[in-house]
């Protein structure tokens, strides 16, 4: 990810972009699950002039990016609007089954601590390795498991 934007800069670097990649791919070598982290600037504007809350836009995000068509429904978004200083996680219906509100509870109110800290990487990587561990405790890696959605940040 060489192309950093410019409202990403003061909190990530490409390096930090690249280990969130990497960190993505390690944690789904061990499960069927699919993880995605999407970060933008802002919470964008509803149609009335109002900021969508952030996690109806990580559901409208989850499904524009294909990520209700996991096979085991069991894909898992990590929004992030950075400027905002907001975030929400959606895990489609085969994970929430399983771990339930709490578990959700348990991991933003982690990320945040993080970003107070100002540490947004150690947030990101946290999450994504808390959730590796979840999916594969619930759904182990099968060895006709294909990887369903890329590894990389999407950015907008």
């Amino acid at each position: 990810m060489a192309d950093v934007p410019r409202w990403l800069r003061r909190r990530l670097t490409a390096e930090d972009l690249d280990a969130i990649a990497k960190t993505v791919a390690a944690a789904e070598a061990r499960t069927s699950g699919e993880i995605r982290v999407h970060l933008e600037p802002r919470v964008p504007r509803a149609r009335i002039g109002k900021s969508l809350e952030p996690l109806a836009r990580a559901r409208e995000l989850f499904t524009g990016l294909g990520m209700h068509r996991t096979r085991d429904r069991n894909g898992v978004l990590i929004y992030v609007a950075l400027v905002d200083q907001k975030l929400a996680l959606v895990g489609d219906d085969g994970i929430h089954a399983r771990v339930g509100d709490e578990y959700w509870a348990r991991l933003r109110d982690g990320m945040v601590e993080r970003f107070r800290r100002e540490a947004p990487r150690e947030a990101i990587v946290h999450a994504v390795e808390s959730l590796g561990a979840a999916l594969a405790e619930h759904f182990p890696r099968r060895p006709d498991d294909v990887d369903e959605l890329p590894n990389t940040v999407s950015l907008e």
